[in-house]
């Protein structure tokens, strides 16, 4: 299995948890940077551990802070060998740390450094889904919607062919919605994460998220598609393999 989305920096022992992952059938992870130190600590765990590899933006949230003038930085990091995609990067206008503008003008500079550089850019889309999409209109790389959470980017996603990647929160009881999701997304376009450290999946929820916790994920996604678990995993590796170019 593949978890597409972990903030390894952000856990307590990161080499620990990617120890407990592999136990668990983990094999590789896309550990994620969120500003250019984050970026720097992602590249360090990838370096580390062979199958882990990195994805390296600024995230909405930083997008009124000086990390924001730092893409020139950013694009350094991502000719790194391990560097795979380009973000999290996108809108979130549900914590409105940052302006719109100042998020977008962001978002804007990130998906010109994945066109330039050729990378998939994995987005961070939350209240913002009908800007996400214009915003992503002319964007002709690969994009991967990361812990998908808005029903109403679904179609969008079916349409341009988005790789859709589902996190702990579709196990949730009440995340009817994300299950419809996850059972009508292209197979080909599905993806599962942990998000780690954020979102434990509902047989863990209340601790502290990890990925070995990506089966419990990967059960429910089996479940709504009516696909057993053992031919699910390999196939969203497959899709992993895909959107990320490993």
């Amino acid at each position: 299995m593949t978890d597409t989305h972990a903030h390894l920096d952000a856990l307590d022992d990161p080499d620990a948890a990617v120890e407990r992952a592999r136990a668990a059938g983990v094999s590789r992870i896309v550990t994620i940077g969120t500003g250019i130190d984050s970026c720097h600590a992602a590249l360090a765990l990838a370096d580390r551990h062979d199958g882990v590899y990195a994805a390296l933006g600024i995230d909405p949230h930083q997008a009124a802070s000086p990390e924001a003038g730092r893409t020139d930085e950013l694009r350094e990091l991502l000719s790194h060998p391990k560097a795979v995609a380009v973000g999290e990067t996108g809108l979130d206008y549900f914590h409105d740390f940052a302006s719109p503008d100042r998020q977008r003008r962001l978002f804007a500079a990130q998906l010109e450094l994945a066109a330039e550089l050729g990378k998939p850019v994995v987005i961070h889309s939350r209240d913002a889904a009908e800007e996400t999409a214009a915003m992503l209109a002319d964007f002709e790389g690969i994009v991967i919607l990361h812990c998908f959470s808005e029903p109403d980017l679904r179609s969008v996603a079916v349409e341009r062919r988005y790789y859709v990647s589902f996190a702990g929160n579709v196990t949730y009881p009440k995340a009817a919605e994300l299950r419809e999701a996850a059972a009508l997304v292209d197979p080909d376009r599905i993806l599962a994460e942990t998000d780690s450290p954020y979102l434990a999946p509902q047989p863990v929820r209340g601790r502290r998220n990890e990925p070995a916790n990506i089966v419990h994920t990967v059960d429910t996604i089996a479940a709504v598609r009516n696909v057993p678990s053992a031919d699910v995993g390999p196939a969203l590796d497959r899709n992993a393999s895909s959107a990320f170019g490993l």
